[in-house]
């Protein structure tokens, strides 16, 4: 007797807004699966629809997305194909999903992701803010106290950062981001991408605060901010005499250690330290 062979779990991406932008791949592979497993049934069955897609949808979201892995993935080795889509976007990008595809990536299962639209590079490519290197945050905390401790550990984060905030928070966050990583860093607010009213603001952040202020639309939607990284402030010689100080207490302490020594010595950034140390390691 030949063995079942096994069904491939799909993820898919769904519309950020605008419903053009689910592929004609990703309609075809959420027409042929045996089942979809949605972050929300009832948003996704109005998409669905749209499309005239009527298969099969059951409910995986953060609440029960540990009780129902086992058994998505037994429908998986007994053969179904499945897909995977979350409200809107990517799926596992700031949504349920992971502990589904760890368990299947343990149990043998195939994992096959489309590409498709997601928040994060959509903004990021009409931000106009160095992308060669970015750092994805997520949402920040929701009490200010737990939001301000996040951000006052990125002072120093020298790669462009990637927040999603949601419209009840964004004036308490963007009063946060000016007192903890102060009101002259630049950054960029995208609103509503790919749907009608999209908008990007940029500017200081004292100046995208002021624009969120006196606008009550732009305190609607779905948002992304984009906060430029930290630059170094430290003359290049000061950085340099750091780096050589950092050279030789590396022949007794690891990196880190010798850089954060190095730091205290010369007043500069130890993580810029290290971060510059790390490259020179690499030229």
């Amino acid at each position: 007797m030949s063995q079942t062979q096994a069904g491939t779990l799909y993820i898919v991406p769904t519309p950020i807004g605008n419903l053009g932008d689910l592929s004609p791949r990703a309609q075809q592979v959420l027409t042929d699966v045996a089942a979809i497993a949605a972050e929300d049934t009832r948003h996704s069955r109005q998409l669905l629809q749209q499309f005239a897609i009527q298969n099969e949808v059951f409910a995986l979201h953060e609440h029960n997305e540990r009780e129902r892995a086992q058994a998505v993935i037994a429908r998986l080795l007994a053969g179904d194909d499945l897909a995977l889509i979350s409200d809107a976007g990517t799926p596992l990008i700031s949504d349920p999903g992971y502990v589904l595809v760890q368990q299947c990536r343990t149990a043998g299962v195939r994992v096959v992701a489309l590409p498709g639209p997601c928040a994060i590079t959509t903004a990021l490519s009409a931000a106009g803010l160095p992308t060669d290197r970015f750092s994805f945050e997520g949402f920040l905390p929701a009490k200010p106290q737990q939001r301000r401790k996040v951000l006052t550990a990125l002072l120093e984060e020298p790669r462009t950062m990637v927040f999603y905030e949601s419209p009840h928070r964004i004036l308490a966050t963007l009063e946060d981001l000016a007192a903890t990583i102060g009101p002259d860093r630049q950054m960029v607010m995208g609103r509503e991408l790919t749907k009608q009213f999209e908008t990007y603001l940029s500017g200081s952040i004292a100046e995208v605060m002021a624009q969120v202020q006196a606008d009550s639309n732009q305190q609607r939607g779905e948002m992304v901010l984009m906060l430029a990284g930290a630059t170094l402030v430290e003359s290049d010689v000061d950085v340099a005499t750091a780096l050589r100080t950092v050279a030789i207490l590396r022949q007794h302490l690891p990196l880190k250690k010798a850089a954060a020594c190095a730091a205290e010595i010369h007043g500069v950034r130890k993580n810029q330290l290290y971060q510059l140390a790390l490259e020179s390691d690499n030229t």
